[in-house]
C-alpha cells in the first residue's frame, strides 16, 4: 500500500517495553515519531515489567504510562501487588490503569493460553478471581479519575454487567481491541466506552471486527498498533521487524498510520481527517498532552 505521508495520530495501546523488541526501544520510539506518532500509551501486564513502563515515560515524552495486572499473568502477582500497583500510579506523571480485564478465551483453551502466555506451569485464573481483581483496579482508576484500558475475549456480557453496576471513570474507558458484537456497542457507549482499533482486523478473516466498527461513533473510535503483538497484514507493514531470537514477526508502534488509513477505508472517511478524530478522542480520554 502506498503511504500517503505522516500524519498526526496516537496509539491509544502498546507494550513498548515488551523484551521482544530487543532493547531497541529507542529506535522505535524515534521511527514512530517520524511516521506521525505523538503518544502512545504503554501498558504493563505485571508487575515484573511496572518499573520499564515508568522508566520508558521518563526517557520520553511520547509516552503515557498504564499500570495493571493483566488476566493472563494474575497468578504472578505478589501479596503486596495492590498497595505496589497504588503507588506506582501515584509515583508516576500521567499513569493511567491498563491492561486489565476479564478473559473466559483461556478458560476454553487452556493449552493454547500456557503457550502464547509463556506460563507453561500455571493454570488459568478462574473467572471469580479475575472479576474480583478487575473491579480492585477499576476502583483505582475511579479514585483517580483517569482511564483504564481493558482487555476482553468472550466475556462481553459479564463486562457489561460489571461496568454497570460499579463506579467508572468520568473520562471513561477504552476497550482495547475491541472484538465484541455490534449489538453491545450502544449499551458500552452509555457506559462510558472508547472502542480501540487495531491493524490486526485489516486481515481478510477479520470482516466482522471491521463491519462492527461502522456502528460505532466515530467520537469514540480510538487507533491502536498493541505492537509487538498484532501484526498487521503483510501489504500494510511498512514497518517489518522480526525477534532476534525467535525469527518470529512482531508489530512496530510506527504502523499506526496504516492503522488509520485501513479503518479509513472501512468507514469511507479521509484518513487525516480520521487522524483528527482519533487525536482528538485520545486527548479526551488520557488527558491531553504536550
Amino acid at each position: 500500500m502506498k503511504n500517503p505521508g505522516p500524519f498526526a495520530v496516537s496509539d491509544a495501546h502498546n507494550h513498548l517495553q515488551d523484551d521482544r523488541f530487543g532493547g531497541c526501544q529507542e529506535e522505535r520510539v524515534a521511527e514512530a515519531a517520524r511516521a506521525g506518532v505523538r503518544h502512545m500509551v504503554v501498558n504493563g501486564s505485571a508487575e515484573s515489567d511496572w518499573p520499564a513502563v515508568a522508566e520508558l515515560a521518563q526517557r520520553f515524552p511520547s509516552v503515557i504510562p498504564a499500570f495493571g495486572y493483566h488476566p493472563w499473568h494474575l497468578g504472578e502477582r505478589t501479596p503486596d501487588w495492590e498497595s505496589s500497583l497504588s503507588d506506582w500510579l501515584d509515583s508516576t506523571p500521567g499513569a493511567v490503569v491498563g491492561e486489565i480485564g476479564l478473559d473466559r478465551w483461556m478458560l476454553g483453551n487452556p493449552d493454547r493460553w500456557r503457550s502464547y502466555s509463556g506460563l507453561a506451569d500455571r493454570d488459568p485464573p478462574p473467572m471469580e478471581l479475575q472479576e474480583a481483581l478487575f473491579l480492585v483496579q477499576m476502583r483505582m482508576a475511579v479514585r483517580r479519575q483517569v482511564a483504564a484500558s481493558i482487555h476482553c475475549l468472550q466475556a462481553f456480557g459479564r463486562l457489561r454487567d460489571l461496568l454497570a453496576a460499579a463506579p467508572r471513570p468520568s473520562r471513561g474507558f477504552l476497550l482495547h481491541s475491541y472484538g465484541g458484537p455490534a449489538e453491545m456497542v450502544p449499551e458500552f457507549v452509555r457506559l462510558g466506552a472508547y472502542f480501540g482499533f487495531p491493524g490486526y482486523y485489516g486481515h481478510e478473516r477479520k470482516a466482522r471486527q471491521r463491519e462492527t466498527f461502522r456502528c460505532i461513533p466515530v467520537d469514540r473510535i480510538l487507533l491502536e498498533t498493541d505492537a509487538p503483538d498484532q501484526c498487521l497484514p503483510a501489504a500494510w507493514n511498512r514497518h517489518p521487524l522480526t525477534d532476534a531470537r525467535t525469527g518470529a514477526a512482531l508489530n512496530h508502534p510506527a504502523n499506526l498510520g496504516a492503522v488509520c488509513e485501513i479503518l479509513a477505508g472501512v468507514l469511507k472517511m479521509n484518513p487525516a481527517e480520521l487522524a483528527d478524530a482519533t487525536s482528538a478522542n485520545f486527548d479526551r480520554l488520557f488527558g491531553r498532552h504536550p
